[in-house]
């Protein structure tokens, strides 16, 4: 059976979530075979974030020029094997070099795939991306869910070897399937320019304080219920785990939410969520009620990003990926660069009081919601 265009670019969307996911669990395995403390650690998340912001543009313009569906081709492809070689590398430096290339290429996937569900939408007149980001959520929930166990039963070297195999899997049987919107030979070109009008720029603001949240979760809730509450491995994983369960669960259903309240309502109901689990989680005296509050967090963040990418995406007068790929790089530098920094507040103040702090932050994406008037467009 072929996959139709919405079920090839919903599977890549899986297998990036699955392999991000797969990433949680592994930071603390990383830190024991290292010998490394969480400041070093911080460090290395950094490396995620420095290759994210610094490969992102190139697939940003690869798409404005020769198309979403190349693109994502190439950076998928490149992605597939990284997680394998950060269990390989020997040395802190080889880690980082790993790491700063595997933030790259997974950032660059992102871009292509976000910007050809963009085209999805337009061909089928209807809302797909929040769907499209709950394939994420649900691959990341396998990766970190799946990630901890497999890699205390079976080690972190087995671990990489069957992430690498079912992303290789997946990318042959949607890759071909995408669809193909390379512009053609004569076609004019819109010159490749950053956006004049300043709301990419605020709506990537938004997406940056949504998406520093999850990277807090995704980068440092098994390190808290680890370190900080004595759990063991397995457990960790869920902290992110049940996270990316819950964010699954209400990006499925977002798109009918999205056009039965609006897009403004959505993101605010949305951000008053989230604040409401990051706090219980920061609060929590055990290791269940911090799950149960990243998972709360969970279902707030869940439509906040897809609500802001549908809004860039939709951007007239603009090359084509331009205003995505700003919107994009601006809010994965939150979910990529901020828990490197989190990692040195962890050493002075503790993780708990991080995820109060960041509940407030959510109150800029509450405040900035009346941009995403425009992400209504694509449910018209």
């Amino acid at each position: 059976m072929r996959l139709s265009f919405r079920a090839a670019v919903s599977l890549l969307f899986f297998v990036n979530g699955m392999t991000i996911g797969s990433w949680a669990p592994k930071l603390p395995t990383l830190m024991a075979r290292l010998q490394i403390s969480e400041l070093v650690a911080g460090l290395i998340v950094l490396c995620l974030g420095a290759g994210s912001m610094c490969i992102m543009p190139v697939f940003g313009a690869m798409v404005a020029r020769r198309g979403s569906a190349r693109a994502v081709s190439l950076a998928a492809w490149l992605s597939a094997p990284l997680l394998l070689l950060i269990s390989l590398a020997p040395d802190i430096w080889t880690v980082a070099a790993a790491v700063f290339l595997f933030g790259g290429f997974l950032g660059g996937m992102d871009v292509a795939m976000n910007a050809n569900a963009v085209v999805v939408e337009r061909v089928r007149s209807r809302a797909i991306m929040s769907s499209c980001h709950g394939f994420w959520s649900m691959g990341a929930f396998v990766g970190a869910a799946g990630g901890g166990m497999a890699i205390q039963h079976w080690g972190e070297l087995a671990h990489g070897a069957i992430v690498l195999a079912v992303f290789a899997l997946a990318l042959v049987a949607a890759l071909p399937r995408l669809v193909q919107d390379a512009p053609a030979r004569d076609a004019p070109r819109t010159p490749l320019r950053l956006p004049a009008s300043p709301v990419p720029y605020l709506l990537g603001v938004m997406a940056l304080t949504a998406m520093i949240p999850e990277g807090a979760i995704l980068d440092w809730a098994a390190v808290h219920l680890r370190q900080d509450m004595g759990s063991s491995l397995a457990v960790a994983g869920w902290g992110f785990a049940g996270c990316a369960a819950t964010m699954a669960v209400m990006r499925f259903l977002g798109d009918g939410i999205r056009e039965r309240l609006g897009a403004v309502i959505t993101l605010r109901l949305s951000a008053v969520i989230a604040m409401a689990g990051l706090a219980v989680a920061g609060l929590a005296g055990s290791a269940g009620v911090a799950i149960a509050g990243f998972a709360l967090a969970g279902i707030g963040i869940a439509n906040m990003v897809p609500i802001a990418f549908s809004a860039a995406g939709n951007m007239p007068g603009l090359a084509a990926g331009m205003g995505l790929s700003v919107v994009t790089m601006m809010g994965y530098s939150g979910i990529l660069l901020a828990p490197g920094l989190i990692g040195w507040l962890a050493e002075r103040i503790g993780l708990g009081p991080i995820y109060v702090g960041l509940a407030l932050l959510l109150l800029v994406p509450l405040a900035l919601s009346r941009l995403a008037r425009s992400a209504d467009f694509d449910a018209g």
